[in-house]
């Protein structure tokens, strides 16, 4: 039995369209960032590189809890653009539009995978 979702409805088929993109964001991220870090440079590419790959396959397996992490990393990047750069909008704009466009996707996907996760876990406990 495979732990990723088998999408068969519209709103299936956008979450794990969601979470590849994710996935795919997030692994460079945290390997370019491991070199920046290697080279003296700051941890936050890393640490987020790893929580927003997490966050996308937690979310291909149909898990609330990785919208929930992607939208944790979203709010980390946002106090992290604010530190480096204060309340400067042409700085702010490359650090958090990317990531905020694609939170207001997850949010819109929330709804879905809860009751993907409701239906799973009453599947599962018929079953037991």
């Amino acid at each position: 039995m495979s732990a990723f979702i088998k999408p068969q409805t519209p709103a299936a088929w956008a979450i794990l369209g969601l979470a590849v993109v994710i996935v795919l964001l997030g692994l460079p991220l945290a390997y370019m960032g491991a070199e920046l870090m290697f080279l003296g440079g700051s941890w936050y590419y890393v640490i987020i590189g790893i929580a927003v790959t997490a966050a996308g396959v937690l979310m291909a397996m149909g898990r609330t809890m990785g919208a929930m992490l992607y939208l944790a990393a979203v709010g980390v990047t946002w106090l992290w653009a604010f530190w480096e750069v204060g309340f400067d909008g042409w700085g702010l704009l490359p650090r958090v539009f990317g990531p905020s466009i694609l939170a207001i996707a997850v949010l819109l996907c929330l709804p879905a995978l809860r009751r993907m996760e409701n239906a799973h876990s009453t599947s599962v406990r018929e079953v037991a």
